[in-house]
């Protein structure tokens, strides 16, 4: 089940489009895998997403760097965030109750170069909405399930 948190860009200055109707921030928790799962919209209204694990996961802690020890996983344009909650800024959550709060995101964005960026309407590509981003954070939840 998803929920919206608090976070709300301001859309005022980029042009119309699905974004503007689509929430900025979801938070929910993967059936199949039991993983904190997050999108939220960044600064230039691509959306973010995430998928969290927690300290008994081999990769908590890990760099997005394959050389560096984090994990091999396929996700939308590679993993780009490595970090733990950034209490107070918008790469965080609210655990639900029972869930721990040592959570160590990892993350891709949908800015690249095939994509769509509403805030720089001079790059060509494709906007990949919510729906889309949500699948891929199931995607990338179930392949970190994996390397547990």
């Amino acid at each position: 089940m998803s929920e919206t948190n608090e976070y709300i860009m301001d859309k005022s200055g980029l042009p119309p489009g699905p974004w503007m109707d689509e929430p900025d921030k979801l938070v929910w928790v993967d059936e199949a895998t039991d993983l904190d799962c997050m999108i939220v919209r960044g600064p230039l209204g691509a959306l973010c997403g995430y998928v969290g694990v927690g300290p008994d996961h081999p990769n908590h802690g890990k760099s997005v760097w394959h050389d560096e020890g984090g994990p091999v996983v396929d996700a939308h344009g590679g993993l780009t965030f490595s970090a733990k909650c950034d209490e107070g800024g918008t790469i965080c959550h609210v655990p639900q109750p029972g869930r721990i709060t040592d959570v160590w995101w990892f993350g891709f964005d949908c800015a690249h170069v095939v994509d769509f960026v509403p805030g720089m309407t001079y790059m060509e590509g494709t906007y990949k909405d919510i729906e889309y981003v949500r699948h891929e954070v199931t995607e990338l939840a179930r392949q970190l399930k994996e390397s547990e």
